[in-house]
């Protein structure tokens, strides 16, 4: 068959005729019958089904079809006369179906077409089908959302014989004013891109019923009045208005169209990066060659010359020569190299292992430009090896294709902000791009990177060696990565996989891109570690059970939020020991305690290094190793800090410790801290709730609380400095909650803390033989408290409650105005019963009677040095700093002494207390706390206690 003929002039001014316009048209459905040809040869029998049935199931809606829904669906497709293939294809998905005249019935449906790379050098086996369904511009809504419900049927058919097939249905009116209905899905990114994808579409286009382009019969150097030329056509009647379908001509691309169109590609590229780097280069190259004719307009003019071969007007040996053509200075040779082999590897066809076939054709095409491009026999053998291709291999592959990728995005974005255009692309779109590339590309701290985006089939390894960097006579603590490996002295002189700082790290990495799997034979050398393939085995497993391989691409639901962590898994005591230092000595249990954060009586900490791996609802994972100084409180810190900035979907929490010792109860213990730690600070979905958290570890206590969203911790090294640390004042009410092991020996202090009540004063006591302890929890949640000896059991709370008391009333009359200010006074006794301890109501109170001894009040003072000093008033007698200075306490003992009739000693008690708002010179304090009063009235007491004794 010929493939060149006399060239078609059309000259609108002189006069054309039907005849030269049927020629024309006749001549691009030469080509097309072609490509129809190839596209259909390219599949299997049970797919060339699909295509063959395509057209018809949309003219017919007929319940024998695939993809039927209801009698009311649109059907019909303009001028179309199905084949007695396609009837045939018909009858063998549906023996009783047969075709029926339908009359003079007006079509719903204006024109089909296939697009893309289908009949192309470019189409692969992998390649899918896009289809552009075109319905008249009059059609109800609710018949538009039938036709695609009834795609989306056809869709689900088309993927059982093994087609992915993606129809868009929209009409040509809605395409020409841009209000096509397209958004960013897998396959289409209408907002982005509008007069590119049009360009493509003429370029590539496979016409499978209905009206014809338009577009066909416009000169490409009458486009620019495009628009005058179809009218005329038209109303001239040279062409019936119901015989094509109008799209609008592509005279140039805008410059808004640049950015979208690029970031589009890019977000393509992720996926299946070949296709789209000859995408972005080419919009690239339009970019930076404006004026110079579009491929679309190439492949006109040449039809209209004459040409028909399908070879010559290949789309992708169309694009391939433009862009060679471009970049053919020395200076971009490494890009040139990468468009020839993704143009390569889009192909999908080895050469080296290429037989004679239904293909051949594209075979021998693409052999054509292979021996153009001077390309070695090792070249096309490493390229059709893809299979064999190592994480080496594609490391460095990935490398290359990023730095493309990220220098076109960063060129088009530097272009649209020159040219002070707006992207066609809307702000949601370019949003939800911009994250997916993110997600997939941005490198940050702990970020496991993903080394093979569609580039190699498969990276799983058979062997794998772990080595201990002290197997190498290093003293660091890293880890690398070796394949066959099966002599250890070997791997002095065999490459390096990956080396890392840690071995969950490397675990995780291996993962996550593939190379392990359950299969995969490894070999460990622990060197000063106690790692083992053992241990390894049951890493693999917990990854397993946390996030399946592969990993899936974040959905747009997912994008088009803020990220936050969807789940958590913490590796504990990867490769370590936790009680080397006690199996040295024989010392793995020393008592009955089992609490992993504080076990055997030296209340050793079972959590040494934690490896927190998390995926997140961008479906990055990341991985944090926290080995050094109070490894659980810091992991703790950072999931609660992730967790605040959206409380209301808590992150799964998984834990996993090597099962040898006590690997169980560690995982255990830590799981149930994680969950306990949680659930009050973040109850019912909302937080950060105030409250302290108190964890007992390690002989230490860790108190966590947030401040706004940012959660803290503070480190106290005894019992004392925690109840030192419970009695500060705090800025509102802060409850304490203790962990469910924390101070078990301490088991008054927890149940005081559960009952614990805002906006009011407790005062709470135990009694014990002659002494007694008590505990005030101030009406901000500040935990006071003190012991002191028992005379009376009736006189125990007087002193405090009249002290309280007077305090409250100082209140009161200094708040006339907010009565709800001021707290009452409660009273509890903390008992045993049934093995529980409980805070028991005791409604006691100040009844009036006579303390024995003086009223004594203190009246603080501050002085130039900004130290705070105290007047007291035993009575009517006063003692004042001013006079006594230093000798002031023991003044007031001595005159304390000279006023009781016997040697007998007891205690002295403040009943007042009156503090300068001023305590800490940098702030004024409005309201100062009850517990700030208790702290100083104790410290006087105790110093005039300890004064009274001395003197006896």
């Amino acid at each position: 068959m010929s493939t060149h003929v006399a060239p078609i002039a059309l000259d609108f001014e002189e006069g054309i005729d039907r005849k030269t316009l049927r020629r024309l048209r006749d001549r691009f459905l030469v080509v097309n019958q072609q490509r129809w040809d190839r596209a259909h040869s390219a599949l299997s029998y049970r797919q060339q089904m699909v295509l063959e049935v395509l057209p018809l199931v949309f003219h017919l809606n007929h319940p024998a079809l695939p993809g039927y829904l209801d009698s009311d669906c649109p059907y019909g497709l303009s001028h179309y006369q199905p084949s007695d293939a396609t009837i045939n294809a018909a009858r063998r998905l549906a023996r009783t179906f047969s075709l029926k005249d339908e009359g003079k019935r007006k079509p719903d449906l204006d024109a089909m077409f296939l697009m893309g790379s289908p009949g192309t050098l470019g189409h692969s086996v992998a390649s899918d089908l896009d289809v552009w369904l075109c319905h008249r511009n009059d059609l109800p809504e609710r018949g538009i959302h039938c036709l695609e419900r009834k795609a989306e049927k056809l869709a689900r058919w088309a993927e059982s014989f093994g087609v992915e097939l993606h129809v868009f249905v929209f009409c040509a009116a809605d395409w020409r004013a841009g209000r096509q209905r397209a958004e960013v899905t897998g396959e289409n990114c209408g907002s982005a891109q509008h007069f590119l994808l049009l360009d493509e579409f003429y370029r590539t286009s496979i016409h499978l019923g209905g009206a014809w382009p338009m577009w066909w019969l416009i000169p490409a150097e009458q486009e620019a009045c495009y628009d005058q030329c179809m009218r005329k056509l038209v109303d001239c009647r040279f062409v019936r208005a119901d015989e094509y379908i109008d799209f609008g001509p592509v005279p140039s691309i805008p410059e808004a169209e640049f950015l979208g169109a690029g970031v589009w590609q890019l977000y393509k590229g992720i996926d299946s990066p070949w296709k789209s780097i000859l995408k972005l280069l080419l919009i690239e190259c339009y970019a930076r060659t404006a004026g110079q004719a579009l491929l679309s307009s190439e492949f006109k003019r040449a039809v209209f010359r004459g040409e028909t071969d399908a070879d010559t007007l290949d789309p992708y040996v169309m694009l391939y020569d433009r862009l060679e053509s471009w970049l053919s200075g020395p200076e971009v040779a490494s890009r040139l190299d990468l468009v020839r082999r993704s143009l390569y590897l889009k192909a999908g066809l080895p050469l080296t292992r290429s037989e004679v076939s239904s293909e051949q054709w594209r075979a021998h095409l693409l052999r054509q430009l292979v021996e153009r491009w001077g390309w070695p026999e090792s070249t096309l053998a490493e390229l059709d090896e893809r299979q064999r291709w190592r994480a080496e291999d594609v490391t460095t592959l990935r490398r290359t294709i990023v730095n493309e990728l990220t220098h076109s995005y960063r060129l088009l974005s530097k272009m649209a902000r020159e040219h002070g255009q707006r992207a066609a692309i809307s702000d949601s779109d370019i949003n939800l791009l911009g994250r997916k590339l993110y997600a997939a590309f941005q490198r940050k701290a702990g970020k496991i990177e993903q080394i093979n985006p569609g580039l190699a089939p498969s990276l799983v390894e058979e062997n794998l060696a772990f080595h201990h960097q002290s197997e190498q006579g290093g003293d660091g603590e890293g880890w690398l990565l070796y394949r066959d490996l099966e002599d250890p002295a070997d791997a002095f002189w065999q490459p390096v996989i990956r080396r890392s700082g840690n071995l969950a790290e490397l675990m995780v990495w291996c993962y996550c891109n593939g190379l392990l799997t359950r299969s995969t034979r490894l070999n460990v050398r622990a060197g000063t570690s106690i790692a083992s393939v053992s241990e390894l085995r049951e890493i693999l497993d917990a990854l397993s059970g946390f996030l399946p391989f592969p990993i899936a691409p974040a959905p747009r639901e997912s994008l088009s939020r803020g990220v936050r962590p969807l789940r958590n898994l913490l590796l504990v005591n990867v490769g370590v020991d936790p009680q080397a230092h006690l199996t040295d000595k024989g010392l793995h249990k020393l008592s009955a305690r089992h609490d992993s954060l504080g076990f055997s009586g030296g209340r050793e900490n079972l959590v040494i290094s934690i490896d927190q791996i998390t995926f997140n609802s961008w479906h990055e994972v990341s991985l944090q190793h926290y080995a050094a100084g109070d490894t659980l409180i810091q992991c703790l810190k950072n999931v609660l800090a992730s967790v605040a900035a959206n409380p209301s979907e808590l992150p799964g929490i998984q834990v996993h410790c090597h099962n040898l010792g006590h690997g169980s109860a560690i995982a255990r213990r830590v799981q149930e801290l994680f969950a306990d730690v949680l659930r009050p600070f973040f109850a019912g979905g909302a937080g950060p709730h105030p409250l302290r958290y108190v964890i007992e570890m390690d002989r230490r206590y860790f108190l966590l609380q947030f401040n706004g969203l940012e959660p803290g911790f503070v480190a106290l090294e005894s019992f004392d400095a925690l109840m030192e640390h419970l009695a500060l004042p705090q800025e509102r009410y802060l409850p304490v909650v203790f962990d469910r092991y924390a101070l078990q020996d301490e088991p008054a202090l927890r149940a005081v803390c559960q009952a614990s009540e805002p906006d009011n004063i407790q005062v709470f006591f135990r009694v014990q033989g002659g002494q007694a302890r008590l505990w005030v929890v101030d009406e901000l949640g500040s935990v006071f408290s003190w012991e002191q000896a028992v005379n009376s059991r009736r006189h125990l709370l007087v002193p405090v409650l009249r002290f309280l008391d007077n305090l409250i009333e100082r209140r009161l009359l200094r708040h006339t105005d907010s009565p709800g200010v001021v707290a009452g006074v409660q009273c509890y006794e903390i008992v045993r019963r049934d093995g529980v301890w409980r805070a028991e109501y005791r409604p006691e109170s100040d009844s009036g009677a006579p303390l024995p001894g003086l009223e004594v009040q203190a009246v603080g003072i501050h002085e130039g040095d900004s130290r705070l000093r105290f007047d007291i008033f035993c009575g009517e007698q006063e003692f004042t700093v001013q006079e006594y200075g230093d000798q002031l306490i023991p003044a007031v003992a001595h005159y304390i002494r000279s006023l009781r009739l016997s040697s007998e000693v007891y205690p002295v008690y403040l009943t007042d207390v009156h503090l300068p708002h001023d305590i800490d010179p940098r702030v004024y304090q409005q309201d100062i706390q009850t517990s700030q009063y208790l702290y100083y009235r104790s410290l006087l007491e105790d110093s005039l206690n300890r004064q009274l004794a001395r003197g006896r």
